[in-house]
């Protein structure tokens, strides 16, 4: 199973639908033309669920990748010795840190270094990856297609924060799992499904 996040609206490439998923619509595959789908829902506000039911849902992924320009990224969900996690306010919204891979640069040396330098933490350990997501925006006219590779981090004693302000961010702070309505009120779906995993 894909999940492609388009701002609110997520489209979901599956061979069989998913039985826990609420409030969907399902598109025919039959005649489905990503491009055209991308620019009816693209400016849409409000959040939806799309799925999309095929028989190969690797090659239709391959299809409508190799139509977009691909970005490689790689971030982290930290948690420090009390049980608090890690998180940014870039742009008017709750994040979590992360960037993109550099040319030949291995994925989680990445996600270690885009931590570090947006919080202006020191991470202890990388441990195993935690998901990987994909997001479509638009950049200097081009319509790209993002692949963040997540891994759970830690840090510990590390209590001062320095947001990277050149890279947008405000804020950067310690919540407890308490407190993540906090972030849950103001983020991007494809942040509020990462954090509905770490609840469960």
């Amino acid at each position: 199973m894909y999940r492609i996040y388009i701002n609110q609206t997520a489209l979901i490439i599956t061979e069989s639908l998913p039985f826990s998923l609420e409030n969907y619509q399902q598109i025919e595959k039959e005649g489905f033309d990503f491009k055209q789908f991308y620019q009816h829902i693209a400016h849409q506000p409000t959040a939806h669920n799309f799925v999309l039911v095929t028989t190969n849902a690797k090659r239709l992924f391959r299809q409508i990748k190799s139509s977009l320009f691909f970005i490689k990224a790689a971030g982290g969900l930290v948690k420090n010795e009390e049980g608090r996690f890690l998180f940014i306010y870039r742009k008017g919204k709750w994040d979590l840190p992360k960037g993109k891979v550099e040319n030949k640069e291995k994925t989680r040396k990445a996600a270690v270094r885009e931590v570090e330098e947006e919080c202006g933490i020191k991470i202890l350990s990388c441990d195993d990856k935690l998901a990987k997501t994909y997001h479509i925006y638009e950049m200097g006219g081009k319509v790209i297609l993002k692949k963040t590779s997540w891994y759970n981090m830690t840090a510990h004693k590390q209590h001062k924060l320095i947001p990277q302000l050149e890279e947008d961010i405000t804020d950067a702070r310690w919540l407890a799992p308490g407190d993540f309505m906090l972030v849950k009120q103001n983020t991007y779906p494809l942040i509020r499904d990462l954090i509905e995993s770490l609840e469960l």
